[in-house]
Parts: C-alpha cells; structure tokens; sequence
C-alpha cells in the first residue's frame, strides 16, 4: 500500500443530501475543537453548495461560533464579486453574508491588475492571521474542503502546470484554466493547503466516477498530491460517484 494510501480514509454516504450533512457534522467538530480562532478553508464547485445553505439553516446554525470563526477560500476565478462564477460570490451567497462577521470572511482580492497581485495580496492576509510556520504544531487551517476537476485539477492548480510545484509561497496566480470556465485563477499552493488538521475532499456524481477511480489509484495528478500533512485526509463521496463495484463499503 503506498503512503499516500495509508494517510487516506474513504467515506462512501448514499446521496448529496447525506454527503452535505456529514460535511457539516466534521465541519463542526473540527470548529469545536479550537476554542480560539477556528480557521476553515472553503472550496468552490456546485458539490459544496448544498453544504454552505445547511451551514445557513436551523439546526446548524445555531452551533456555530460565528464570532470566533474565519472563512477562507482554497482559490477563486479572476472575476468580480457578483460574477456567477465567483466562488467567494457563491459562499457568500449561500451563508457568509448571513451568518458571518464581515472581518471573518477572508476574501482572495480578484479586484486588483493581475491575478499575481491578488495572491500576492491574500498570501500577505494569510501571514497576519498565521504569522508562525507552517509546521505540525501549528497548522494554518482546521479544516480544508476540496473537490476534485475533470482533469484531475483540484483548488485551481492544474496538472502539469508549472503552480502545482510550488513550495515557497502560500498563494499563487494561474494565468490560464485547464478546464472551463477558462479564465485566470488565485489559488493556494500544495504546501498552504496542506497545513490543516483535517483536508476534506467531496465528491458527487456519476460524473465524477472515472476521475475519482484514477486519483485513488494513485496516478499523478494534482489531487492526488493534495493531502494533510498534519491530520486526515477524507475522502468523502456519494455511491454515484464512488469507482468500486461494492459501494457499500463506508470506508477503504
């Protein structure tokens, strides 16, 4: 069994509906756990979506901190606020507007020149709020969500781009997608992403089925690099998505 393996845990759940609730359940947890500053790192995508509108209803709600937690994103189109395809514009859309204290809610600055500005910028943001290292004992994120591409692309780093192999910065400018929408993108590098206590992948669809089966055989590909260097890396997908032919199997 390779490493990557071993670090990964497979939660297989029955339909979107129970993926969203028991993203929120580990959500939660992870929140609980940190009684200071809890830090969590939101995903863009359609998957997620279902997700961030439990976060904003009864009774999740009423269980979270709003006051201590802050909100990040793993990445984000250069695109404005209000552009359907922002996925800060979605997450907020969906819960933070509602819910969450404006100084909370830690947005990639798509507004600026050039996508290269704005991770310069949001590196700069990520600093303040973490000014220690990026070590095990103090991890930048509680919880990181990521979904996984098409192409095997996940946040926004693409395979064979020349971001996926960055190790110095924390946040980094994609003049180009590998995949629509094809405009530029802001994302987080391997290394920030992995500096969490807990990296959540979610998965749905039948769509998604082919890709998932490569990235859990371990082909080279961006998410699979993408894992938790200081806690767990879940896995968690509905049966339509799941590429085994037993999908009854909650976890391998």
């Amino acid at each position: 069994m390779s490493t990557l393996a071993q670090k990964r845990e497979i939660i297989v759940v029955p339909d979107p509906e129970t993926l969203a609730e028991t993203a929120a359940q580990r959500l939660i947890a992870h929140i609980a756990a940190n009684p200071q500053r809890p830090a969590i790192c939101l995903t863009g995508g359609s998957t997620p979506q279902r997700l961030y509108e439990l976060l904003a209803a009864s009774p999740w709600r009423e269980r979270i901190p709003w006051e201590r937690v802050h909100w990040f994103m793993s990445d984000d189109r250069f695109v404005s606020y209000d552009d359907p395809l922002s996925n800060i514009g979605m997450a907020r859309k969906a819960f933070l507007d509602a819910c969450a204290p404006t100084e909370n809610i830690h947005t990639i600055p798509t507004d600026k020149k050039t996508p290269d500005e704005a991770a310069y910028l949001y590196e700069q943001e990520l600093h303040i709020f973490h000014p220690s290292p990026l070590d095990e004992d103090s991890p930048l994120f509680d919880l990181v969500l990521m979904g996984v591409g098409p192409d095997g692309h996940t946040a926004s780093l693409f395979p064979a781009f020349p971001a996926l192999n960055e190790h110095g910065k924390w946040a980094i400018g994609v003049p180009r997608a590998n995949v629509a929408p094809f405009v530029p993108r802001v994302s987080l590098t391997l290394p920030c992403l992995a500096s969490t206590r807990e990296m959540l992948f979610l998965v749905s669809g039948r769509d998604k089925k082919d890709i998932l089966g490569r990235v859990l055989a371990g082909e080279d590909l961006p998410a699979t690099r993408a894992r938790s260097e200081h806690g767990k890396t879940i896995w968690l997908i509905d049966k339509a998505a799941a590429p085994y032919e037993d999908k009854d199997a909650s976890a391998r």
